[in-house]
């Protein structure tokens, strides 16, 4: 999707909304917080601003309509896990918090992993190159050039560490949906893929295993976690294609 001018307006205004609530909802990370608490307090700052829950009552076919704002992600567990009462968090866990927002009919998407306490070396330093890893893919995306050059400066940024890139799951194009063409691996070769143009909105989002890339199903129908067992971290941004620069909205 090419979006117009007052498209891209209204999606900049919606990065700005989801990165506070995000970052509200963080603020009160710690150990014995429910993840369900967190995500009543996401929910809040998402209505409070004049939005909506992008999350909330999404459909996926073969399972249904997701109930909560926001997924809460602990430990390996990948992506999607679901912020229940009683998912109560630890000293030494680390979480990735995702969450989407529609204001005026525009879509973003943002997820960071934050410690729960004191956590140990080797997490922190899973989320370090996690985050770093989608700075990486950023700075990779030109007008001209092609999406699986993103996937590629991840890939080879996140597996100098001996990190596993998942390839089961992706980012995505983003606008008047959550989730959109193109596709966005975090991994490939340069030079591949469909065309980066200008007014695209993309949603990055490196998922980085401590071990390998593999993933599987886990005990719920929404959460995908680690096959080995490992630790994973994820980070996402909204970026817009303007005037030939990447726009992050969610920055």
């Amino acid at each position: 999707m090419i979006l117009n001018d007052e498209q891209i307006k209204n999606i900049q205004i919606c990065g700005k909304i989801l990165k506070e609530s995000l970052y509200t909802a963080a603020e009160h990370v710690a150990p014995g917080v429910s993840c369900n608490y967190l995500d009543e307090i996401a929910e809040q700052a998402i209505l409070k601003q004049g939005a909506k829950p992008s999350f909330k009552n999404y459909f996926v076919d073969g399972i249904g309509h997701y109930p909560y704002t926001i997924l809460t992600s602990v430990n390996n567990e990948v992506v999607h896990g679901q912020p229940t009462k009683d998912k109560i968090l630890k000293e030494g866990d680390i979480v990735s918090i995702d969450i989407g927002a529609i204001y005026k009919g525009v879509c973003t998407d943002m997820t960071i992993t934050v410690p729960v306490g004191k956590i140990s070396n080797e997490a922190q330093k899973l989320i370090d190159v996690t985050r770093v890893s989608l700075e990486k893919g950023i700075d990779a995306i030109k007008v001209g050039g092609h999406i699986n050059d993103i996937g590629h400066a991840v890939q080879t940024y996140a597996e100098s560490f001996g990190y596993g890139v998942v390839r089961d799951l992706v980012g995505h194009g983003i606008g008047d949906k959550p989730h959109m063409d193109p596709q966005i691996p975090n991994y490939g070769a340069e030079g591949t893929g469909p065309q980066i143009r200008n007014g695209m909105g993309l949603a990055i989002e490196p998922m980085i295993n401590i071990g390998n890339y593999k993933v599987k199903n886990g005990a719920d129908d929404w959460t995908i976690v680690t096959a080995d067992g490992s630790l994973s971290a994820h980070f996402e941004h909204t970026i817009v294609m303007i005037n030939d620069e990447a726009v992050v909205v969610t920055r």
